[in-house]
């Protein structure tokens, strides 16, 4: 349904104009001020590369963007590694318990990385129970899990489900009488999925290690908790203008700068190489799991059970540990006790939970509507304004959450838009970020919609915009209405762009998490991730009750 020649300004026209206003505010114009910035001298006010250059000339600087691209590819490599056999044999082989074991994974994956780092120190760090007994007992010298293995050790099990749920999505629709033709002309096992089985999915591979990528490169927590020495382009960035926030923001604008531009290359490359290899396949004979035996089936369970144990320790961690006596809220004394609870939830003030879940539901309401918005006007009325805005509403998708937070400062400090230190401006933040996936997965429902229903009713007497509002967004709402508490899921897990734009007004659990940890209240700590986790649960079982599904697609 294109818009006609004639009344060419309508109601359409204004809400794409509306919606372009809104994302220049939010976006392009943030975004502006970080490329000025970085090129304007902030003593002078001339025109100046000096803080781009100081970027490359110094080798402290630049290593730092290095330590980011090791960490991202092998952290990238190593999901891509564990997610891709796991989804394969969970297909493939009839493993018991594949049900609870799904559930497990995604809880996994929807648990914030940092908390990860957190519950990992617990285990190896310095102190930790399993050094200590490496240490004490087997007379080791393990000095814990900091620096390089231990950001990749704690990104890769989190980000290894989100490989996963793709690639098991994409099995689904393998046609296995590809898989059966090989064996017959005498294809091993391991040949076909190697020569048969990847190459099939290799699109599917390419989209979700760009986000296991993109996520990776941008995190800000976990190489803060545990990388000590091994510092990533996040932390720099994020020290950078913490340092200089009373003078010159200049080079901080300049890293931001350097930043954007390296993941938009990245991002471009991906899209390149992803539409080269893009094709689709209908599963008219899907993979059906087999009953194994010997020593391939022990292998199996074996693998993909402690694989899932690895990924899900951290959240038993914290939920054990927050149960534990301590003394000042540093050191575990033995026993169990809820005096961690007690401290955070009446000891300390509640609005640290109810900032996060006010704040978060917020942005779930801002997100809701645009997605549903923008997807329609790009599908259903697209021209070249609307071409404009589908692109547009992608650029946060590459944008870091640190990155995002100090271009925010940047625009919204002064009058007249003076909004920072506010819960509106950690609100937009929290939407920004996060609309880019409620528009895809909203774009993706109405084009399985006809537009032969719209016509109908619009042949009926009702007009466009009444259509639009009683046909259209009832048949989209219970995918949009999914979509929109996986995203709830990781609004509420946002640390990057909190921790910039927070005061103690407006204080999340995930930033209150960060700051316990930072101090040593590792009690407090456990039980404000606890809820954080239960959140991220319940929020996942009324996924599931209005989906009426078992596993997450994507």
């Amino acid at each position: 349904m294109k818009l006609g020649k004639k009344n060419k300004f309508n109601t359409w026209n204004g809400l794409t104009i509306i919606i372009l206003v809104f994302f220049a505010v939010f976006i392009i114009f943030p975004l502006f001020l970080v490329l000025k910035k970085s090129m304007i001298d902030t003593q002078t006010g001339e025109f100046t590369f000096t803080y781009i250059s100081k970027f490359f000339e110094r080798k402290f600087y630049w290593v730092t963007l290095m330590n980011s691209f090791k960490v991202t590819v092998v952290s990238t490599f190593l999901s891509v590694a564990i997610g891709l056999p796991i989804a394969y044999l969970m297909r493939r082989v009839k493993v018991k318990g594949s049900k609870i074991i799904e559930i497990l994974i995604i809880i996994s994956y929807i648990s914030p990385p940092f908390i990860g780092a957190y519950a990992w120190i617990q285990l190896l760090g310095r102190s930790g129970v399993i050094t200590s007994f490496f240490n004490n007992t087997l007379g080791l010298e393990f000095e814990g899990i900091y620096g390089f293995s231990g950001i990749v050790l704690v990104l890769t099990l989190q980000s290894f489900p989100l490989i996963y749920i793709y690639i098991s999505g994409a099995l689904k629709n393998l046609d296995n009488s590809l898989n059966e033709a090989a064996e017959s002309l005498g294809y091993s096992n391991i040949q076909r999925f190697f020569k048969i089985i990847i190459p099939l999915i290799i699109p599917t591979i390419l989209a979700s290690s760009l986000l296991v990528f993109m996520r990776v490169i941008a995190d800000f927590g976990t190489p803060m908790l545990i990388g000590e020495g091994y510092r990533t382009i996040p932390v720099l960035i994020y020290t950078q203008f913490m340092s200089e926030v009373g003078g010159d923001d200049g080079f901080a604008a300049a890293l931001c700068a350097i930043f954007i531009v390296v993941t938009l290359v990245l991002f471009l490359i991906q899209r390149m190489v992803a539409r080269h290899y893009s094709y689709s396949m209908s599963a008219l004979k899907p993979m059906i799991t087999e009953k194994s035996t010997g020593m391939k089936n022990i292998l199996s369970h074996g693998f993909v059970y402690l694989t899932v144990l690895l990924a899900i320790l951290p959240q038993l961690v914290v939920i054990f540990t927050s149960f534990l006596k301590t003394e000042g809220g540093q050191v575990y004394t033995g026993g169990f006790s809820f005096d961690n609870y007690k401290n955070i939830l009446f000891g300390k003030n509640l609005s640290v939970i109810l900032n996060t879940y006010k704040m978060g539901l917020m942005a779930i309401i801002i997100i809701i509507v645009f997605g549903i918005l923008i997807a329609y006007l790009t599908v259903r009325k697209r021209n070249v304004i609307t071409s404009i805005l589908d692109t547009i509403s992608m650029f946060p998708f590459i944008i870091p959450g640190s990155v995002l937070g100090i271009a925010f400062l940047f625009a919204f400090s002064d009058k007249p838009l003076a909004w920072s230190g506010t819960a509106f401006i950690m609100v937009m933040s929290f939407a920004i970020r996060r609309m880019p996936y409620t528009i895809r997965s909203s774009t993706a429902i109405i084009g399985q919609i006809s537009p032969s229903i719209e016509e109908a009713a619009i042949s009926l007497g009702a007009s466009e915009t009444k259509t639009f509002v009683k046909v259209m967004v009832p048949m989209m709402m219970p995918g949009v209405m999914a979509g929109a508490i996986m995203s709830w899921i990781t609004v509420i897990s946002e640390l990057s762009s909190s921790i910039i734009l927070y005061t103690n007004n407006t204080q999340t659990l995930t930033v209150s998490v960060y700051t316990e940890v930072i101090r040593g209240n590792y009690g407090n700590a456990s039980a404000y991730s606890t809820i954080l986790t239960l959140t991220s649960i319940i929020s996942l079982l009324v996924f599931f009750k209005l989906t009426g599904k078992k596993e997450v697609s994507v």
